[in-house]
Parts: structure tokens; C-alpha cells; sequence
């Protein structure tokens, strides 16, 4: 089992000359994300300089990186009030992210927003490292190499690169799936409540660790294993780690409630920003009216982006993907599908549920070296191309 998992039993610490040679094997992956992500970078410079914009401006400094710089500089409290009525408020924003913001401006001569950029380039480091040792765990390296390329080659890849929580989030949420995937579930209790302290998705990595330690129990159980037996013994790392897993998500949330003086405060909050879930009937509808109007061809690609996620998701479960993935994956793409506003975002969302990604890693994995580059070259391009066209644009992504 060549993976970082092979070096100490479960719940064990590894030791550093294990994660020296895990970084090792690695390199390739990290290497291969790094000149993927340069080259968004390079691309959206250039971009902007003929459009008379900042590329450090739009990656920094814009949309929901300002609301995160302002809770780091000031705390919680802010909020604008708009014509329609509506209230945006920063509570909307999970505390993580602004922290590390705070601690490293604090520590370092930067700006809380340039803080907020080298922890997200920082993170997604951390997260194409998470990518290639699942991939490689459970396909082999070129499986890894391939699974960190093209989480780099999104089309909304460029993401990764601004001071949003994505990178951060995606980097905890696909480690803490892979200590599930090795066994280490109190590192997986822990990474999954530092994900649920950053983004709201962070229920998705709680329900990953959740599902997969009761199945585990129920199985073996199932074996003839007594419940007093399955639950002592080794697993009561895996107790821990239950336990320990929703206290960020939790916790965040029962704090905004408190301070919105309502259980359900931070719904609240969110539904001033629009947000909500309603089963997928307002993105629906408004696939529909793109579909009905003078935007067909926009509404035509959005609904083909839609099916082809689904698809990922069915062909991970008909390959047997093991189950956290498939927890969390299907808990991401479920909460992204089914919430109502800013449909224009909806790719954003999605931008954590690398496990969709896999059946695409192992299939480029089976290519020819020449041709498996030659694929994610044209990838890399376009993605490139269409993330510098995206943050030029008014919108937020």
C-alpha cells in the first residue's frame, strides 16, 4: 500500500521522514497544479492589462474577498441594507478564512486581502496534494497526477487562485475524507470541524465521516461484532472523531443564532442574501427561462454542465468509489443544485466536489503518457482563457 497511510497504524502520528517521502511522490502532482495554476495567472494579467484592470485587484480584492478582508480588519457587525430591502450581512461569512487573514497580516507585512490570496495559493497546494494521494490510494500515481491536473484545469479553476474559501476548504474537506478513507478519524474529527468553520458545505465532510463510522459499525456488527465490541477498542478513535467533527459547522452556526437571538439566525442571514434551498426549483426555473428566451445557447450549456455532473456522480457510484467520497461528493453537488441564488455561481459551488473528477483522473490515467498531457494541455488552455474572460466580467463568480 504505497500511500502516506501505509507508514503508521491508524490514529497514529507519521512520523517526518514518512511525509518527506509522501511529499516526494507527490511532486510530480504538485508540480504539474503549480504550472496549471501559473499559467490561469499569467493569462488573467495579461487579460487584464488590455482590459485597464488589476489582475491583483480581481484575485484579491473583489466580491467576496472584500467581505472576508472586512471581517478580519473589524469583526462581525457589518452589514448593507439594499433598496429592495434585503440585508447582506457578514455573518453570512464562516470565521476561518478571516482568522488565518487576521493572524498573517498580523505576523507578516501584508494586507488582510493579500493575506487572504497566499493562504488560498498556499491551501490549494495543500488540497492538490489531498487529490493526488487519494488518486494515488486508490488508482495508482498517474491517477493521482491526473486527479490534481484537472481539479487545477476547471474551467472555474481560477478560483483556487483568489482570496475566497474554496482553495481552504477544499484542501480540509479532502484531507479529512482521506484520514477517513485511511482510518485516522481523530485527524478526520478535526479536519472536518476546521472545514465546517469555513464554508457552510462543511455539513458535507461532517456527513462523510458521520455515514462512513456508522456503516462501519453496522458492518460489523453485521459480522457478528456486538455493538459494545464494534464501538471499543480501535474504534474509539473513530467515536472521537465523530464527535468531534460538527463542532465547527455547529458551532458557527448556533453563535450566529445566539447573536441573532433565533435558532435559525443564520438561515436568516442567508436568506437576506437570497440564498436558501428549495429543492432545485429556482434553478430550475431559471434554466428554463434561459432555455425559453433569447439565451437558449446559455441555458442549453448550463443544463449539459448539470447532466454532466450528475453523470460523474452515477459512473463514481457504478465503479465503487469508496463511500466517504461518494458521501461528500453527492453531499456538495446536492447542496449546490438544490439552493436558490446566484445561479451564476453555481459552478463555485461545485468547485470542492473533486471526487466527480475521478473517473475522469482514471481514464486519462489509462491513456498514453503523450496523450493523457496532450488533454490536459487543451484543458489547461481553455481554462486559462475562460477564467481570465470570467473575472473581467461584472458579475461575481
Amino acid at each position: 500500500m504505497n500511500d502516506l497511510a501505509s507508514t503508521a497504524a491508524p490514529g497514529r502520528t507519521v512520523c517526518g521522514p514518512a511525509v518527506r517521502d509522501a511529499l516526494r511522490r507527490a511532486a510530480p502532482a504538485l508540480t504539474a497544479y503549480a504550472a496549471i495554476r501559473l499559467l490561469g495567472v499569467v493569462v488573467l494579467a495579461v487579460w487584464s492589462a488590455a482590459n485597464g484592470k488589476s489582475w491583483h485587484t480581481l484575485l484579491s480584492a473583489r466580491w467576496d474577498a472584500l467581505w472576508y478582508t472586512r471581517v478580519a480588519e473589524q469583526g462581525y457587525g457589518y452589514s448593507v441594507q439594499l433598496a429592495n430591502g434585503d440585508v447582506h450581512s457578514n455573518l453570512a461569512f464562516f470565521p476561518l478564512l478571516p482568522w488565518l487573514e487576521r493572524g498573517l497580516s498580523a505576523l507578516l507585512p501584508l494586507s488582510a486581502a493579500d493575506a487572504g490570496m497566499i493562504v488560498a495559493w498556499t491551501a490549494s497546494l495543500g488540497a492538490a496534494w489531498a487529490l493526488y494521494a487519494t488518486g494515488e490510494r486508490l488508482h495508482g500515481p498517474r491517477a493521482g497526477v491526473a486527479l490534481a491536473a484537472l481539479w487545477a484545469a476547471l474551467p472555474v479553476g481560477i478560483v483556487q487562485s483568489m482570496a475566497y474559501s474554496e482553495s481552504l476548504f477544499t484542501a480540509l474537506a479532502a484531507w479529512a475524507v482521506y484520514c477517513v478513507l485511511t482510518g485516522r478519524w481523530v485527524w478526520a474529527g478535526v479536519l472536518a470541524s476546521l472545514a465546517g468553520l469555513t464554508r457552510p458545505v462543511g455539513a458535507a465532510v461532517v456527513a462523510a465521516v458521520w455515514i462512513t463510522a456508522a456503516v462501519t459499525v453496522w458492518n460489523e456488527r453485521a459480522g457478528g461484532v456486538g455493538l459494545r465490541a464494534a464501538l471499543g477498542g480501535r474504534h474509539r478513535g473513530m467515536l472521537l472523531g465523530v464527535l468531534i467533527a460538527p463542532l465547527g459547522w455547529c458551532g458557527f452556526f448556533l453563535w450566529v443564532g445566539a447573536r441573532q437571538g433565533s435558532l435559525t439566525g443564520y438561515l436568516d442571514v442567508q436568506g437576506g442574501w437570497g440564498n436558501g434551498f428549495d429543492g432545485g426549483m429556482a434553478f430550475a426555473s431559471f434554466i428554463g427561462d434561459l432555455l425559453s428566451g433569447p439565451a437558449f445557447a446559455a441555458g442549453l450549456g448550463l443544463l449539459i454542465g448539470v447532466a454532466l455532473v450528475i453523470w460523474l456522480y452515477v459512473r463514481g457510484v457504478r465503479t465503487g468509489q469508496p463511500l466517504p467520497l461518494l458521501v461528500y461528493g453527492g453531499a456538495v453537488l446536492l447542496l449546490a443544485l438544490t439552493a436558490k441564488g446566484y445561479f451564476g455561481s453555481k459552478p463555485r459551488l461545485m468547485l470542492p466536489a473533486y471526487p466527480l473528477l475521478l473517473p475522469l483522473a482514471v481514464g486519462l490515467a489509462r491513456l498514453r503518457p503523450a496523450r493523457s498531457c496532450l488533454v490536459i494541455g487543451v484543458v489547461t488552455v481553455g481554462s486559462a482563457l475562460y477564467g481570465a474572460f470570467w473575472l473581467n466580467g461584472s458579475g461575481p463568480p
